[in-house]
């Protein structure tokens, strides 16, 4: 398995930066690709095998997302669900949802993705700045 993932932002697509090493995890931008199958597919494949070695270790997963599509959203909620049912197999994962203070609309989806989330720990933050 790789030790990170680094994908470079795209006026489309969210830059991803997985450092497994570290056990830090973070998705950032806008996310309305093209085809959300083909740009999450590899993602998903990355996440699921970091998980399955994780075992009862920590991660932290951050989402800085300024602008996601209906299928981005589908697909974060799947990368929740992949985190959740980690956390619930006894992993400690932290995930941080950071939104821009004036963006009412990334708040309340972060605060209905982290109603899901039972066994992961789930953090509501305002970006810095």
């Amino acid at each position: 398995m790789q030790d990170k993932i680094d994908i470079e932002a795209t006026s489309r697509t969210p830059a991803v930066a997985f450092d497994f090493a570290a056990n830090h995890l973070r998705i950032k931008g806008e996310s309305y690709p093209e085809d959300v199958t083909e740009f999450y597919g590899p993602v998903f494949t990355a996440l699921d095998g970091y998980l399955e070695k994780l075992g009862a270790g920590s991660c932290r997963f951050d989402f800085e997302l300024i602008y996601l599509n209906s299928s981005s959203a589908k697909a974060i909620m799947m990368l929740m669900d992949k985190l959740e049912a980690a956390a619930k197999k006894g992993a400690s994962i932290d995930v941080y949802w950071y939104y821009d203070k004036e963006d009412d609309t990334m708040q309340e989806l972060g605060e209905e993705f982290g109603e899901d989330l039972e066994s992961a720990k789930f953090h509501l933050e305002k970006m810095p700045g």
